[in-house]
């Protein structure tokens, strides 16, 4: 798989949420991975495009991998996608409102940089809610359970700060 022919680099007004870019985290007792849910505006077509394009490659691309048994190549639409509807699917998260959604890993630790492309090392300076960009690619997968297109991280850069997404309070709300 060339990950150039499926690269996409998100618009400047991505939003990241659940923010696992400085230590990876297990799911369900699996490897653990870097990673990121990238919040993409419905709006900004030109990254919707540009990942709908690179899917489709990674589709044709990985023929192979999610060949049937009978050597039959399954409908694009039957396999679990990467790209999801916040409206449809996440109704009751007001971020998720007017967004496209998608989870990007990777078992390497992505580069976290800012406007200028330097090096971040404040860890609470890239956090769940802040506005920028990510270098991701799209592969086709097979496992026990399901078959599909998935979203690799490479790295990410933050351009602007965003109101936090947590549900946590502060310390002077909780003592006050």
């Amino acid at each position: 798989m060339n990950r150039e022919n499926t690269k996409v680099i998100t618009g400047p007004g991505t939003r990241f949420s659940y923010c696992s870019v400085w230590e990876p985290r297990s799911a369900n007792g699996r490897k653990p991975r870097y990673g990121v849910c990238l919040l993409i505006p419905k709006t900004d077509q030109e990254t919707v495009e540009k990942i709908r394009a690179a899917i489709q490659r990674a589709y044709v691309d990985g023929a192979e991998v999610l060949t049937n048994e009978d050597g039959s190549l399954p409908p694009i639409a039957s396999l679990k996608m990467p790209m999801r509807d916040g409206d449809g699917e996440r109704p009751e998260d007001p971020a998720y409102k007017g967004q496209w959604y998608l989870n990007a890993t990777s078992v390497q630790p992505p580069e976290v940089v800012d406007d200028q492309v330097k090096a971040i090392f404040n860890r609470a300076s890239f956090y769940s809610g802040c506005y920028g960009r990510a270098s991701i690619y799209f592969y086709a997968y097979r496992n026990e359970e399901t078959r599909g297109i998935a979203c690799g991280l490479n790295h990410v850069q933050k351009l602007r700060d965003g109101e936090a997404l947590t549900n946590r309070t502060s310390a002077a709300e909780d003592f006050a």
